[in-house]
């Protein structure tokens, strides 16, 4: 299993317009190239108006599957620049859809990569991008004057606190990288002089917003 991804933060979409042509973004959250082709078979139904709806997507943990499409635009200059700002934001099981309709004005080769690129690029910006890490949720049990010293040890280290249960002890619900459950366990029980007790649960993927700085960046 990966220990970190990069994706989208839900479904959607986003418009620019370049010299009159409207360029539309649609973006999906895929674990399939059927699912992924499926969704690009749909905007084209959808949009069956437009002069192109091209498209690109990648999917795997590796990024195994990446696809590209121009529908019509001249070779090279949609489908690829489009994965390629997939790629630069090392995204993974998403597939972005963008459907132009024509303005009358002509962009050529140049023009082109960059307007597609660009619907690409503020639709993610629109939308936003989320990490997901994989995180083992473990339960601290404490007393209440220990408390406070767990607080101020969360805040300031790179854990997640979950949940705060109280009852005749405290129990602490926090969300640990996998890679550093045995460090943390550690460094809580330096911390509390050993007067913990630790519970397991699970280990799975939480996903949290991010801001990466090539984000909204322009190709």
């Amino acid at each position: 299993m990966l220990e970190s991804y990069f994706t989208i933060r839900s479904d959607g979409e986003s418009e620019i317009e370049i010299k009159k042509s409207r360029f539309i973004c649609s973006l999906k959250r895929v674990y399939s190239e059927e699912e992924a082709k499926q969704f690009i078979a749909q905007k084209k139904k959808e949009h069956w108006k437009a002069n192109h709806n091209c498209s690109a997507f990648v999917i795997g943990e590796k990024s195994d599957i990446q696809r590209s499409s121009d529908d019509g635009e001249p070779s090279g200059t949609a489908g690829i620049p489009m994965l390629e700002v997939l790629k630069k934001q090392e995204l993974i099981n998403v597939v972005a859809v963008v459907t132009r309709y024509f303005g009358g004005t002509k962009l050529g080769a140049g023009g082109l990569i960059r307007a597609y690129s660009q619907a690409v690029s503020h639709a993610l910006g629109d939308i936003g991008l989320v990490e997901g890490k994989l995180q083992q949720e473990i339960r601290l049990t404490i007393s209440y004057p220990n408390l406070g010293s767990v607080q101020n040890f969360m805040e300031h280290n790179p854990y997640t606190l979950k949940d705060t249960i109280y009852g005749e002890h405290v129990d602490v619900i926090c969300l640990v990288d996998e890679p550093k459950s045995e460090a943390f366990m550690t460094e809580v029980i330096e911390l509390l002089n050993g007067q913990v007790t630790f519970e397991e649960g699970e280990c799975s993927y939480h996903e949290l917003p991010i801001i990466k700085k090539e984000q909204v960046d322009d190709i």
